[in-house]
């Protein structure tokens, strides 16, 4: 029902539906939005949902934007955990496949990874908790991504795997050319980066959902 001022009403906006990954500790929100002839409303984040879903408040310390061009590729990054980086990311124009990799050795689904397709039309949103590898290619020109992050950048424990790794073989349109920055294009395998010992444990990331969960109680 309309409120005074044009609003909807509280109830009506904050209804959102999850859908877990197949990635462990990964999900997939998914916001009402509210077109009319002056444009359209959508609450990308609401606190409510997330914490029902994930068992805590996301933290965010940090807030990105990035425009990329068609083709674009960033990632697959990652960050030293305890205490990572969980991300809740979404799209508010043109279009992106959103990809996330578990790289946390020890998790039953190590090595796996799901996409999603984000756009400025429905809005849907992406949550990854800390330790799990992001990426996502630009499926249009001026394509903008926005990160909630739940720690700052800091340049001595972030890391990356190569997001053309033949062995995880992500799922990259075949008709567009990806573009890469020289550090992704140089980063290394699944394989080689784990042999190096750069990758999250799965047990110390668990220890940390369980911290974070504690600490709501």
């Amino acid at each position: 029902m309309a409120v005074p001022g044009g609003f909807r009403s509280r109830s009506k906006l904050t209804r959102m539906d999850v859908r877990e990954l197949a990635v462990r500790d990964a999900y997939e929100f998914i916001p009402r939005t509210f077109p009319d002839h002056r444009g359209v409303f959508v609450a990308p984040y609401q606190e409510p949902a997330f914490v029902k879903t994930v068992g805590h408040r996301l933290t965010v310390a940090q807030t990105n934007t990035s425009t990329s061009r068609r083709g674009t590729v960033r990632g697959v990054h990652f960050k030293d955990t305890p205490p990572g980086q969980a991300k809740y990311v979404y799209c508010t124009n043109g279009a992106l496949l959103d990809v996330v990799v578990d790289l946390r050795v020890g998790s039953p689904t190590f090595g796996r990874w799901d996409a999603v397709r984000l756009d400025r039309e429905t809005f849907r949103c992406v949550y990854l908790a800390e330790g799990l590898g992001h990426a996502f290619m630009a499926l249009t020109d001026d394509t903008v991504m926005h990160y909630l992050c739940s720690t700052g950048y800091e340049p001595s424990v972030e890391h990356g795997i190569t997001p053309l790794d033949p062995e995880l073989k992500l799922p990259w349109p075949s008709d567009i050319e990806p573009l890469l920055s020289d550090k992704d294009a140089e980063a290394p395998t699944l394989a080689e980066a784990r042999e190096a010992g750069l990758l999250p444990s799965y047990d110390d990331c668990v220890t940390h959902y369980e911290s974070l969960r504690a600490a709501e109680a």
